[in-house]
């Protein structure tokens, strides 16, 4: 169907381009580099065929690719984001391809003896004999999600090549800023104008997700008094010591290191802190709602009592919600999961469904109005110097588009 030289070419020459988001800029995109991949993407929609391709000042990039049936058929989208996260460098990406993988130890940077190994990295086995592209172990890789660009553009591509394949309106989307949480923000839905879509987003081969956290942040502040420590007996105030009494007042068992499944979780990932005033930075995730409204109502309680202890507005937490389970939007519309299950199992693909444990840009389309389940994009460990991904995965999401457009058009002939 698709070549590997072509798709891993197409690939690499997109994880090349720096596209790193920043969560402490204000802008969109949050880093002025991400224009040269967006434009970059501009021009190849329009030089393999799409309409009506355009990036908005914000960097947001969508395309058609028109019905070739003479029946109405529900318009449907495939979405991914071209930024990279900040956990992890993604300047001077160095893609090393592993041609036939053997099983063993992948020695990543002999340098610095960095190996991905599948002794500790256990996914890697079901991928032997296939094609991997991995870092060398200087910078993440970026297939998330420049696989899922690479898969989507590849589709479009594959289907205008090949118009015997009957399909509706198919609609493209590419979002900057979606690793730091805002790639949905400034998406225009109604000109995007589908019934529905998918992100490509997931990770390895056969995810099929419409389930995510609901996912809230939470600061909070504790006020204390700087003394003279030689003078400081019943006079100072350590915010410190009461930020630890915060901590210790949480589940000690429900953090991401104890967690799995749809198990919820409460996660410090920073603090900063002196005697007169010290930060905690919590994200709190459950994809039950319930649940997830009482770990807010358990920090609001661990304040409360902590000021009964030692003084009104000693401590004082700010949440804020950041996005919900898109399983309440997607459950009435289960028709596009199943179209999405279909292709997978006509393709010998057995499908993975289970629920994200984080977001998805899908998450918050599904709650614009846009029912938005996520895809295997056939990535792994992203974020970090150990990922992979399989080329033979990325042209199996190829296959997996096709056939739900080519199915999404026969149910509705």
């Amino acid at each position: 169907m698709i070549s590997k030289s072509h798709i891993t070419q197409r690939f690499i020459s997109y994880v090349t381009v720096d596209t790193e988001s920043d969560p402490n800029s204000d802008t969109t995109p949050s880093t002025e580099k991400q224009w040269d991949l967006a434009n970059q993407l501009v021009q190849e929609l329009k030089d393999i065929g799409l309409e009506d391709v355009s990036i908005d000042e914000n960097a947001y990039i969508m395309a058609t690719l028109p019905s070739n049936v003479s029946h109405e058929v529900p318009t449907i989208g495939f979405i991914s984001h071209f930024d990279t996260s900040p956990d992890f460098t993604g300047a001077n990406v160095n893609p090393q391809i592993v041609e036939n993988y053997d099983g063993k130890d992948i020695l990543l940077n002999k340098e610095n003896n960095i190996v991905l190994s599948p002794d500790y990295f256990e996914d890697l086995k079901q991928y032997v004999g296939q094609t991997l592209i991995t870092t060398d172990g200087t910078t993440l890789l970026g297939a998330d999600d420049k696989a899922g660009i690479t898969e989507i553009i590849t589709a479009m591509e594959y289907l205008i090549q090949h118009p015997e394949i009957k399909h509706g309106t198919i609609r493209i989307g590419f979002t900057p800023d979606e690793e730091i949480g805002r790639g949905a923000h400034k998406f225009d839905v109604e000109k995007f104008n589908a019934s529905w879509a998918y992100t490509m987003d997931g990770s390895q081969i056969g995810e099929l997700e419409y389930e995510n956290f609901n996912a809230a942040g939470a600061v909070i502040t504790i006020k204390g008094k700087i003394v003279h420590p030689g003078y400081a007996k019943g006079k100072m105030i350590n915010s410190m010591y009461i930020a630890q009494e915060f901590i210790n007042s949480l589940p000690k068992l429900e953090t991401p290191e104890h967690t799995s499944g749809r198990e919820g979780f409460f996660h410090l990932y920073q603090t900063s802190g002196k005697v007169e005033e010290t930060t905690l930075h919590y994200i709190i995730r459950d994809h039950d709602k319930t649940k997830f409204e009482a770990r807010k109502k358990t920090i609001e309680d661990v304040v409360e009592t902590l000021n009964k202890k030692h003084g009104a507005a000693t401590v004082t937490a700010v949440i804020k919600d950041q996005y919900y389970n898109m399983r309440e939007k997607v459950e009435p519309v289960m028709h596009i999961v199943d179209i999405a299950e279909e292709a997978m199992k006509s393709l010998d693909i057995t499908p993975i469904i289970k629920p994200i444990r984080g977001g998805t840009d899908g998450s918050q389309l599904s709650f614009m109005g846009l029912p938005c389940p996520n895809i295997f994009a056939g990535g792994h460990n992203f974020h970090g110097r150990y990922e992979y991904v399989p080329v033979e995965s990325m042209i199996k999401a190829v296959a997996v588009i096709v056939k739900i457009a080519e199915i999404t058009a026969t149910k509705n002939s």
